[in-house]
């Protein structure tokens, strides 16, 4: 059998990475006989099936390109509660393709209480993302309680000096240069100067 892995994670910076799942994914599936034809790895929240490799996985499937899609668990595979996800699991079908959890060996593209099950592991991962985003939220709103400021912090701009470095014939990157600011910020100031 021809099998695609999908792998995901959060963010894209160091302090994440798919190395465990893909690791575990191959293994799994060479002790099963599948060939992998191909991995997607996705570095981006799965809240909205806008993720170029997850769309790139379908669009695949769609060509009949693999048989099945092993994924991690369907956390990793979608967030986006019960109707999408369902949605995204019968576009895999409708193509052809079988799909499997590889964390829940019961969630599978066989077997009767497929739907149900998806359902209810569907539903319990948008729960938890929201759960995620009302944290982060609270966090925030307790760090501005104890007097935080949030955001990114104040740049003291002498526009009088960014005004003078233009005259004098300065590229923007150059007075950003001279200056310490960033060539985006220069930019900004010299529109509203």
């Amino acid at each position: 059998m021809r099998v695609a892995l999908y792998g995901r994670v959060s963010k894209d910076d160091v302090s994440q990475d798919t190395d465990n799942q893909m690791h575990e994914l191959r293994e799994f599936a060479g002790r099963s006989g599948w060939n992998i034809v191909t991995e997607y790895i996705d570095r981006a929240s799965a809240k909205s099936g806008n993720r170029a490799q997850f769309q790139a996985m379908l669009t695949d499937a769609s060509k009949r390109k693999f048989d099945m899609v092993l994924f991690w668990a369907l956390d990793r595979f979608s967030r986006e509660g019960t109707l999408s996800t369902l949605k995204y699991l019968e576009r895999l079908t409708a193509s052809g393709c079988n799909w499997r959890s590889y964390q829940e060996s019961y969630l599978g593209s066989c077997g009767p209480f497929r739907d149900v099950v998806v359902s209810l592991m569907a539903t319990i991962a948008k729960q938890e993302r929201i759960r995620i985003s009302e944290r982060t939220i609270a966090g925030l709103n307790r760090a501005k309680r104890n007097g935080k400021k949030l955001g990114r912090p104040h740049v003291a701009i002498d526009f009088v000096k960014l005004r003078q470095l233009q005259a004098e014939g300065l590229s923007q990157r150059r007075i950003a240069s001279a200056t310490g600011l960033t060539a985006t910020t220069v930019a900004r100031a010299l529109k509203v100067a």
